[in-house]
């Protein structure tokens, strides 16, 4: 794996942090050092909203498109909102009481609740609700990925059909903080309401873990992060061939942009 990390803009990032158009950093990088130190085969890019700061570790990985697993819930609730009954973080999914392996996903969901735990039944019932037709509909219009649809409708986004790189993760995430994605506003700010980890004084913490399994081996963590100075857009994916690495999505980025100083 190529360890670079390329700036493409020129500027200030973050809270006075300087960088210069600069590529190959050295071992002394904390980015660098935060991903050579947990031993990841990982990407990550951290991108100011307006679009004129970005910062790439691995731009090689970066273009690759990878299957989203669960990230694709943050396009997915949208297409709900817009598309189904669903209409509040409050919306009811009603267990049908077949037990699977994942205990948090056996009883009744929330919207809320259903996004938090990763629940696949949950929006795999929106999925048959949906169709193929119409979610192709939408991944042109939202422009996601290679905005590939097939059947069964219910795994397109698990199995490799739709594909997505980190560095559209980021032109998408970018939209959905910015407000420019095809889809009203109210339905907007649910999603970003569910989609919040953690807030404290310094920042809030908007993000979506996912992972394909041990069959397409890829482990994802994106989101955005507001601080009082502005709001940046993350997307890492990482090679997860076991679920015992799944901490390790969130800790990479975490430390990460405490390294670059955004938090």
């Amino acid at each position: 794996m190529k360890n670079h990390i390329i700036v493409i803009s020129i500027g200030v990032f973050g809270l006075g942090f300087p960088f210069q158009q600069t590529q190959g950093f050295d071992e002394l990088d904390p980015v660098y050092k935060v991903f050579r130190s947990n031993n990841a085969e990982a990407t990550l890019i951290v991108a100011s909203a307006d679009g004129k700061i970005e910062k790439v570790f691995n731009q090689e990985r970066s273009l690759i498109r990878f299957s989203p697993a669960s990230t694709f819930k943050i396009l997915n609730t949208l297409i709900a909102l817009k598309l189904t009954p669903i209409s509040s973080a409050e919306s009811l999914f009603k267990w049908d009481g077949k037990v699977r392996q994942n205990l948090a996903w056996n009883k009744n969901h929330t919207l809320n609740s259903a996004f938090k735990v990763s629940c696949v039944w949950c929006y795999q019932s929106i999925a048959r609700e949906i169709g193929v037709s119409k979610y192709a509909e939408e991944l042109n219009a939202a422009a996601y990925g290679n905005r590939h649809v097939s059947a069964p409708v219910d795994l397109f986004w698990l199995n490799g059909v739709v594909k997505i790189s980190a560095s559209e993760q980021i032109d998408f995430l970018r939209r959905l903080v910015n407000n420019t994605l095809p889809y009203k506003l109210s339905d907007t700010q649910v999603l970003k309401e569910i989609m919040l980890v953690d807030k404290n004084s310094d920042y809030a913490l908007y993000a979506k873990s996912g992972w394909t399994g041990p069959e397409l081996e890829t482990g994802w963590y994106v989101g955005y992060i507001e601080t009082s100075n502005d709001t940046f857009v993350f997307a890492m994916n990482m090679r997860m061939s076991a679920a015992k690495q799944a901490p390790l999505r969130k800790k990479l980025v975490i430390e990460s942009l405490q390294a670059l100083k955004l938090i």
